[in-house]
């Protein structure tokens, strides 16, 4: 059965729950796609016929979207085969792997092949994305898996052996020995995570590297490296850390373009190894070397130290043993130290842990992980720049308890690194989707708001500087930077440069301290306070207007009596509905007092009965269509909301509240209650519609929805927006009634089932479907 996807909301609660069961570690990888290996390759065997993958067919759609797609020409004569139909003998490893196994082909991934070279350095780290007994002879079923780090998760990619292949060559990455397949099977699982092959097209290191390690990636431009980055680099090497260099290019067009040195501009390289060696007229000193590799197994640095200089004749057999010297075109050389920084403009060190590298010490670093989200017109504010909107971007709590074991100075501190990744935008690269610059930047609470939770409102930015923040702005993948501050507690808010980009994202947070890092607002719960919400007119007012039109005293506020009086220049529709209209927009505007005695009735009571009889008839109950035609006469006077009225649909989301006996209508005492509430959100609503435009800003919505009395995630102010807000991120009184009405349905009926407290309910499909189809 084709893999189905359930839905974005649906996902990500699914992933929630099986997070908290263990799924998603090392030890027990999700499935992507759902795809189990074990379970996919005994069927195959059992069934005799290799391993066809529906989710990632041998297709044009596994190519590409547009160089490599319908319509090119690269794509016409392209030849899925498997690795028995390309050679006799295929294996999947060839004398163990190595970084001579990685040649580029025609796709533009260097970055990928550069992070596969150092990837095979390390051979636990290589076994864990490659995992073993995988071949082509003993329990072969044309089915292989890999296992990548997947924003947090730790995933199992399963593929079939299917390979793009032209004149019974690969097409994209290939091996030195024509019969070892590993590497482009590993390409391929890693072209299926990301949607295509032409997903794969440029890039950086870093995120290959990252992706097979769960690490986190520093920079170091050359031109502001520290004075210690050789033995940054060694001790990195040392440690197990996967690293790679690059030359910028300024000019677009000249990617890829090979200098007279042999070097290749805007083109990854991978490390491989940090040397020093002593030649023999060099009596006292040494020459610090670096050994790099060029993912395309040819073209080589020619200058001093490359392979047939004449620097290797000055050392010693066992000297030129101990640096595995080779003179052979296999993309792998050698260069000074000097001449390396000299060429080369950016390294990237993706560390296992975020070790210091600097330290003589290894460390033990805790990690915190927080998934997030920018929704456009509720949490995706913008950078600084944008007072208005920054605040309401996305909200961490960050607290440093205690200081480093042992600090560099005399001051006390807190090292910590921020590494904040954009999540799935290679992935949606066909639908257009470029990468955002993303950045952050740090806060510091003050100490009468610790521990509170609460988001920190737009004052509070526009009165507070950042304490620290990332070095720029920039569009990459990840942007990480380490910090040292003194124990406090603080709020980091990531962002896209610019406001209403709309992306998710994971914000990483190692400290060498178990410090804690949490979403601020992780509460979730509904209180009901009593909102004081317009001021009352003057008793006298009050009571002249009353007796003068014959009825009892009531409270009655300046706003309800300018609308009588409006009232009272239309033509006059029927008495009992126009008295009606007086109980609505006077009534139950401050508590009654208590009848004298149970079960008596008031004048009041007596009164309004008798006008909601004459509407609702015999039954005393009224439908949708009656309900919306009694709310809409009144709503729409109310020129300062500047509505429409409420839909059909929305006053069955009312009835659906306040029905407490299943009819489907609402009898006298449940409108009165849904008219108490609905008095209540309307003066809400018009402290946010302070222009009268009719709407307010989805951007406030998290603090009306905090006034209705409801505490929310930012998931949740997520989904609201995306529910309730127009085009224009608006929300008109309609849709805020809606959405509040939903909120109190939903969270009475989970109370009511959550009959111990404990946050949790079971329901069957039954009970499920009775709730939210009627909600």
């Amino acid at each position: 059965m084709p893999y189905t996807p359930s839905g974005f909301f649906c996902d990500r609660l699914i992933r929630e729950r099986e997070r908290r069961d263990g799924e998603g570690s090392l030890n027990k990888p999700q499935r992507f796609n759902s795809q189990d290996f074990a379970a996919l390759r005994q069927e195959c065997l059992q069934r005799k016929s290799p391993f066809e993958d529906e989710s990632f067919p041998a297709t044009v759609e596994s190519l590409g979207f547009k160089e490599l797609g319908h319509k090119s020409n690269k794509v016409k004569n392209i030849v899925w085969k498997r690795p028995k139909e390309i050679c006799e003998n295929p294996q999947f490893i060839v004398g163990g792997a190595s970084r001579t196994d990685i040649c580029q082909g025609d796709l533009g991934d260097c970055w990928l092949l550069a992070a596969i070279a150092c990837l095979t350095l390390n051979e636990k780290l290589l076994y864990r994305v490659v995992p073993h007994e995988q071949s082509f002879s003993e329990g072969y079923a044309g089915i292989f898996h890999f296992q990548f780090w997947r924003y947090g998760d730790w995933v199992d990619v399963v593929i079939d052996d299917r390979i793009p292949t032209f004149n019974n060559q690969l097409v994209f990455t290939k091996s030195a020995e024509r019969n070892e397949f590993w590497s482009a099977l590993l390409e391929k699982a890693y072209a299926k995570l990301h949607g295509s092959y032409e997903a794969l097209k440029g890039g950086n290191t870093t995120e290959a590297m990252e992706d097979f390690t769960g690490g986190v990636t520093e920079f170091y431009e050359m031109k502001e490296a520290p004075k210690e980055l050789y033995k940054i680099m060694k001790k990195a090497l040392e440690r197990g850390s996967l690293m790679g260099c690059s030359i910028d290019s300024l000019v677009p067009a000249r990617f890829e373009t090979r200098t007279v040195t042999g070097l290749v501009k805007g083109h990854a390289y991978s490390v491989t190894a940090v040397e020093e060696c002593k030649p023999s007229q060099h009596k006292d000193s040494k020459v610090r070397l670096v050994r790099l590799r060029n993912p395309w197994g040819q073209v080589e640095w020619n200058g001093p130290w490359s392979d047939n200089s004449k620097e290797w004749a000055t050392l010693s057999k066992a000297e030129k043993e101990k640096l595995q010297h080779q003179s052979a075109e296999d993309g792998e050389f050698w260069m000074s130290f000097e001449d390396f920084k000299k060429n080369y403009t950016k390294i990237e060190i993706c560390n296992l842990t975020p070790d210091a590298l600097e330290d003589d010490k290894i460390h033990k670093w805790t990690v915190s992980v927080n998934e997030g989200r920018w929704v456009r017109g509720c949490s995706a504010g913008g950078c600084r720049n944008y007072p208005d909107t920054f605040w309401t971007n996305p909200q961490y709590r960050l607290r440093l308890l205690e200081e480093d074991d042992e600090p560099e100075d005399n001051e006390v501190g807190c090292t910590f690194v921020v590494a904040l990744m954009q999540k799935n935008r290679r992935k949606e690269r066909k639908m257009g989707a470029n990468l955002f610059t993303i950045g952050f930047a740090i806060y510091e609470v003050p100490k009468e708001m610790h521990g509170n939770k609460q988001h920190m409102q737009k004052d509070f930015f526009l009165f507070n500087s950042s304490k620290a923040r990332c070095k720029s702005y920039i569009n990459l993948r990840e942007v990480t930077q380490r910090f040292r501050l003194s124990p406090g507690e603080y709020v980091i808010v990531p962002s896209t440069y610019e406001p209403h980009q709309e992306g998710e994202f994971i914000l990483r947070v190692f400290s060498e301290k178990k410090n804690t890092s949490e979403e601020i607002e992780n509460r979730i719960e509904a209180d009901h306070p009593v909102v004081s919400l317009l001021p009352y007119s003057a008793r006298v007012c009050r009571v002249m207007v009353l007796r003068s039109l014959g009825f009892f005293i009531f409270p009655l506020t300046k706003h309800d009596l300018h609308m009588f009086f409006f009232f009272s220049h239309l033509s006059p529709p029927p008495p009992p509905l126009c008295l009606f209209y007086l109980f609505l927009l006077c009534g139950s505007m401050t508590p009654q007092p208590a009848p004298s005695s149970a079960g008596e009735e008031s004048e009041e009571d007596q009164q309004f009965r008798t006008i909601f009889q004459e509407i609702a008839g015999d039954e005393m109950e009224i439908t949708a269509n009656e309900l919306k035609n009694v709310l809409n006469r009144v709503i729409t006077k109310h020129k300062d909301l500047n509505t429409e009225g409420f839909s059909l649909e929305s006053c069955r989301s009312m009835i659906a509240l306040m029905d407490m006996d299943g009819t489907g209508r609402l009898n006298l005492q449940e409108f009165r209650h849904l008219w108490n509430k609905i008095k209540q959100w309307q003066g809400i609503f018009k402290h946010y519609n302070a222009d009268q435009s009719g709407s307010i800003n989805s951007y406030e919505m998290r603090n009306a929805v905090n006034d209705a009395g409801f505490r929310l995630n930012n998931q949740l102010y997520d989904i609201i927006t995306m529910r309730y807000a127009n085009e224009t991120m608006n929300i008109d009184f309609d849709s805020f009634i809606s959405c509040l009405v939903r909120l109190e349905a939903m969270f009475r009926a989970f109370q009511a089932f959550d009959q111990d407290g404990d946050g949790t309910i079971r329901l069957s499909v039954l009970e499920w479907l009775q709730l939210t189809m009627y909600a």
